[in-house]
């Protein structure tokens, strides 16, 4: 697992965070907070993941 992977995990959980606090204290502006966040948090877990399976396949050609 890389940096880009667990960053990326890391910031989708936070998001979940957020999104849930904005929607059980009714604050609109952080649940969106969260939505943006855990889509961010995806996209760089989902590169992290890509940067894996390029080098596995790296080291299977080797």
């Amino acid at each position: 697992m890389n940096k880009d992977q667990v960053k990326g995990r890391v910031k989708e959980a936070t998001g979940k965070v957020k999104e849930i606090t904005g929607k059980v204290v009714g604050n609109e502006s952080l649940e969106a907070e969260g939505k943006i966040d855990q889509a961010v948090g995806e996209v760089q877990a989902d590169y992290g993941d890509l940067k894996e399976d390029i080098k596995d396949a790296v080291k299977k050609t080797d």
